[in-house]
């Protein structure tokens, strides 16, 4: 971006001149600061027809030009850029050309706000104050270091949408209280009180929401029943600027009321229903619910309930839970809901591919730990004002309520600014941005994951350090020749700083120059760049081996502000060179009386093999008093040996009959795949031979001289007599 000051020129007009160049890169602002899609752009008066035939080329539209004041002023342009292209990276083209004095996004200017709510201006809604410096906001009174900071939000214009949604998971709200009613949410796919369920969703008249504890569409039921949730609605989301009651985090917001709680609590069923109601409602009719709040818990691990909210964060749905009020260690012991996470799947409901859970401790107006507070280094993600704050209670009343319960909703409600401040970031995004801008506190350092507590405004001025990652890779490692293994290496953002990154291979179990060449070198990052790939030579072979691994190992970026999170790669070798199991064929007399079958493998294997068998008939049947014994079992081969026996028994007869055959099969081979899964085992008659023909029945005219003489052989054997 460029700056300017005013001088004096010999003509005595104004004229702008350039003092610096600055690049602008998208790493330097989020979505949402600019009109999306357009630059504004100064340029010289006799410009113009040059360039409009550089709009031409460049396929930007013009939407408006700004008649300039005096005849010799700079010409002022609103261009759209073309659909896919980046704002920032057409800036700095339009900047470079001669005669263009600036180009710049088309940034959205927003008003300042201050809160004239009573109570916040007398000084009771310490959760939303700062510490007012640089800038002072409010009157004198609204000061306090450790407040949320929402108050520098309203400040610099960042006051919410009634585009944005969260969900009050809770008791329910009271609807109609003068500080909340305008930012109740309202069903656009159902008609009040026509008794039809005209969205189709299953609930008739879902009006506000749903009461999941009576099963109806009255979310709010009077009495002192619905406090606690209509206590943490106004925290989130209370109407700001109104001149009455308390402010909410966010002053323009829609909540949905999502009632499981009742005088005796809730079931865990009422939990899941709610939590799938509202996903259904963002899936299947574009509700933009970008948060749950949780401010509750009790009972053990539910899978049940743990798939639900993974279902919801894949829909892109944060899920913002109280840490306890036990004092407790949630590291040591599990806290829930807060402790579950959408980065493990259960039951066949698979992962999210983020963290969507924010759990929230609570802390006190002088910054300490609020002394009900449970913490956890690993499962507490982050503190929020939550002791003696001022909100919503039924019946148009107000009241003062202590408890992680009260911090949770400070974080929604910054959850919801944020989402309104950046329409196009994704809830991953948010949830990076409020815990990466948590504020260092003393005493939250070893008891939350940040360390820090809530700060909106830094949460919405947060830009993402680049974060440079490597994936694991693996590959066949195939028979012959070389092929190439390729490793991803990805930014998480583009860095605004051309950098570069060294690179080298180690050896695993698998070895430099005979299964893999070893590469060393560096990839060189241009600002805007996010993916460079590194390539290595991998050796194929047949050797039967096990699956080789080498790393490739990522040195610490020339750019200080790229943030090295993966710096080692595994590639995998994948051996395609099996063992193979194999049976042979066995044929052999009936007299013989048993077969003996060899299994065998093709190559001693370094691991356990086993592999079962079992005979099928063929021509020859299995029994009793038939031709073969049916045979079936396992074979287990120690590492190292190859063959394996077992045996079959045959019946001798005296039968005169054709060969007969059977089968050996094997099959649910382990440690080795089966090459040849069938025996064949042909029994050979010896009943129609020689002497045996004659005695058997033979015809004597069938008999050849040789065959007589067997007989007479044979018979004087059987008299006893010699020859």
């Amino acid at each position: 971006m460029r700056r300017f000051k005013i001088v004096k020129s010999s003509l005595r007009r104004l004229v702008m001149e350039n003092l610096e160049i600055r690049s602008l890169m998208a790493a330097d602002f989020m979505a949402g600061d600019f009109m999306a899609g357009e630059l504004v752009i100064q340029y010289e008066a006799g410009l113009a027809p040059g360039l409009m035939a550089t709009n031409q080329q460049r396929g930007v539209e013009v939407l408006q030009e700004i008649d300039p004041v005096g005849r010799d002023s700079a010409m002022v342009a609103r261009l759209r850029v073309p659909a896919g292209k980046d704002v920032m990276a057409m800036a700095q083209e339009y900047q470079k050309l001669p005669g263009v004095l600036s180009a710049e996004p088309n940034w959205i200017l927003k008003k300042a706000a201050v809160s004239n709510d009573p109570s916040y201006t007398s000084g009771q809604l310490w959760g939303t104050y700062s510490n007012d410096s640089p800038t002072a906001f409010g009157g004198s009174g609204t000061t306090n270091t450790f407040g949320s900071g929402a108050e520098e939000a309203w400040g610099n214009g960042y006051i919410g949408s009634s585009q944005v949604v969260v969900a009050v998971i809770d008791e329910g709200i009271d609807v109609s209280h003068p500080d909340l009613q305008q930012n109740i949410w309202v069903n656009p796919g159902e008609v009040a009180n026509d008794g039809i369920d005209n969205d189709g969703n299953g609930r008739i008249d879902d009006v506000n929401g749903w009461d999941f504890f009576n099963n109806d569409n009255t979310v709010y039921d009077g009495g002192s029943g619905d406090t606690h949730g209509t206590h943490v609605a106004g925290t989130i989301g209370a109407v700001g600027g109104n001149g009455i009651g308390v402010a909410g985090v966010s002053w323009d917001v829609k909540m949905i009321s999502a009632k499981f709680l009742g005088p005796t609590g809730g079931s865990v069923t009422a939990a899941i229903q709610a939590i799938d109601y509202l996903t259904t409602l963002k899936v299947k009719q574009g509700v933009n619910i970008v948060a749950m709040n949780n401010s509750w818990g009790g009972g053990g691990y539910s899978t049940a309930l743990h798939a639900a909210i993974i279902r919801a964060a894949n829909a892109g749905i944060l899920f913002v839970a109280a840490a306890g009020n036990s004092s407790l260690n949630n590291d040591a012991s599990a806290n829930y809901p807060s402790n579950y996470s959408t980065l493990i799947g259960v039951s066949g409901t698979p992962a999210a591919s983020y963290e969507s859970v924010i759990a929230v401790a609570s802390t006190t107006s002088t910054g300490g730990l609020s002394s009900f507070s449970n913490y956890g280094a690993t499962q507490v993600d982050i503190g929020a004002p939550g002791s003696s704050i001022l909100s919503t209670l039924p019946g148009n009343t107000y009241g003062t309520y202590s408890g992680t319960s009260m911090a949770t909703p400070h974080v929604t409600g910054a959850v919801a600014v944020l989402a309104a401040a950046k329409p196009g970031a994704s809830a991953a995004s948010i949830r990076d941005a409020i815990l990466s801008s948590a504020v260092p506190t003393t005493s939250l350092a070893g008891k939350t994951v940040t360390g820090g507590r809530l700060s909106v405004l830094d949460a919405i001025n947060y830009k993402p350090v680049p974060k440079l990652t490597i994936a694991n890779a693996s590959r066949l490692e195939g028979n012959s020749g070389t092929s190439l293994l390729s490793f991803a290496v990805s930014l998480s953002a583009p860095a605004t700083e051309a950098f570069s990154v060294a690179y080298a291979t180690s050896n695993g179990t698998a070895s430099a120059g005979s299964d893999y060449t070893a590469v060393s070198s560096s990839l060189s990052f241009a600002p805007g760049e996010t993916s460079k790939t590194i390539s290595v030579e991998i050796a194929g072979d047949t050797t039967i081996e096990a699956h080789e691994t080498f790393f490739v190992d990522l040195g610490s970026p020339s750019n200080g502000s790229v943030q090295l999170l993966t710096g080692r790669a595994t590639g995998t070798i994948t051996n395609d060179d099996s063992v193979q199991l194999s049976i042979d064929n066995v044929s052999a007399a009936e007299s013989a009386g048993t077969f003996v079958f060899t299994v065998s493998l093709n190559a001693p294997s370094t691991s356990s093999v086993s592999v079962r068998f079992a005979t099928a008939n063929g021509t020859a049947r299995a029994g009793k008093s038939a031709d073969y014994t049916a045979t079936s079992g396992t074979l287990s081969f120690s590492p190292g040996q190859t063959t394996r026996t077992f045996s079959v028994n045959v019946r001798n007869d005296t039968t005169v009959e054709a060969n007969e055959t059977f089968f050996v099969n094997l099959s649910s081979a382990l440690g080795a795949v089966i090459s040849d899964s069938q025996g064949i085992g042909t029994i050979l008659d010896d009943d129609g031979t020689g002497a045996n023909r004659f005695f058997s029945g033979g015809s004597p005219d069938s008999l050849s001289a040789s065959d007589w003489l067997d007989v007479l052989e044979d018979r004087n054997r059987r008299r006893g007599l010699r020859r």
